[in-house]
């Protein structure tokens, strides 16, 4: 068994125009001081990352990371859950997505996909002059207007929507294929990939695609009303990143889990700081340790009570409280008597 490493921040949530926020050396130092010990970049955050520029020098890469390195944390993955929506968007979403890429390409479906497409390679190659081996991302979406069907769903639809996306994805699985590198999608709701079915779905879409994997986060499922902990049983191969955030869902005579389009504050299903909503976080830790998950505990802070600052604060030492120092022995080896044929052959009586 493996050690889950951590705890780790994804800095998504942090990012902004003030300092310690504004720049990637600050907020290294910043998650150090707090206790952290990796930090998860997102890819489109220019004052964080000058993706190009790792992805084509190996020199700058190991420099960029060197710097980091220094402040005491150590990069966990690359993310782009903005681009990789942006890989597959339906028509009815291209308004509202058009912000996720750069202005240049609003209103160019076409040219946004491409856009998008060039950027997950980007961050396969940069992700490997890193030593990285996973990477974060969203699959996009081609049929979550139809999750809810009325009228009823077409007879193949289904099917040609993940043929569709398999094939816009190959190219960028190829890519991470090349560099060694997974892309863990999260399943997460808008997405096509948004739980077991429709990853296998995908998975098998793509022919099995070796770097077609899983990012596991609890909070989501917990919203969807699916056993968290039966899926990691059932995904254990997998899964190899890991967001650690936590969620509640309190349904009501009036909304489920739906929301009924309220805001966060009125949903039946919201995300709360770690510790604060109802994901059973010491049997999720421990399924990951007893399958031998090898991946980085990342906090994703979302919550629509407590301050970010307080929740990042708190996430660390509640990570680090959560993490498994796998055992080496088993309990019980002192009263072992090693292995012995002809003994075991009388205690069997053969």
């Amino acid at each position: 068994m493996k050690t889950i490493k951590g705890p780790a921040i994804f800095l998504a949530q942090f990012a902004g125009d003030e300092e310690p926020f504004n720049d990637i050396i600050s907020m290294s130092k910043w998650a150090a001081s707090l206790g952290y010990k990796g930090i998860q970049i997102p890819a489109w955050e220019p004052n964080l990352i000058d993706l190009g520029k790792v992805a084509e020098s190996k020199t700058y890469a190991d420099e960029y990371r060197g710097k980091i390195e220094e402040t005491g944390v150590k990069i966990t993955e690359l993310a782009t859950h903005l681009q990789g929506q942006l890989v597959a968007v339906h028509p009815a979403y291209d308004v509202m997505f058009d912000g996720f890429a750069p202005k240049e390409v609003h209103g160019k479906p076409k040219e946004r996909q491409k856009w998008a497409e060039n950027q997950l390679m980007l961050c396969a190659k940069a992700s490997a002059n890193l030593g990285l081996k996973a990477h974060a991302s969203f699959s996009g979406s081609l049929l979550w207007h139809t999750v809810y069907p009325w009228p009823q769903r077409p007879a193949g639809l289904v099917e040609d929507g993940f043929a569709e996306l398999a094939r816009l994805w190959k190219p960028i699985l190829d890519v991470f294929d090349e560099n060694g590198v997974d892309v863990c999608y999260e399943l997460h709701p808008g997405e096509d990939l948004h739980d077991g079915i429709t990853y296998e779905m995908f998975l098998e879409a793509t022919g099995n695609h070796p770097r077609a994997r899983i990012l596991y986060d609890p909070s989501h499922f917990i919203l969807q009303q699916l056993d968290y902990l039966a899926f990691i049983d059932i995904y254990k191969d997998y899964i190899n990143s890991f967001h650690v955030k936590d969620a509640e869902f309190n349904p009501t005579g009036k909304a489920g889990v739906y929301g009924g389009y309220q805001p966060w504050a009125d949903r039946p299903g919201r995300f709360r700081s770690l510790g604060d909503g109802q994901v059973d976080f010491v049997s999720v830790f421990t399924k990951l340790s007893q399958y031998d998950i090898d991946c980085w505990a990342v906090l994703e802070w979302e919550c629509f009570i407590k301050h970010p600052e307080q929740g990042a604060e708190e996430g660390a030492q509640f990570i680090q409280d959560h993490i498994i120092r796998v055992t080496e022995k088993a309990f019980d080896d002192f009263a072992g008597g090693g292995s012995d044929k002809e003994l075991n052959k009388k205690i069997l009586g053969i």
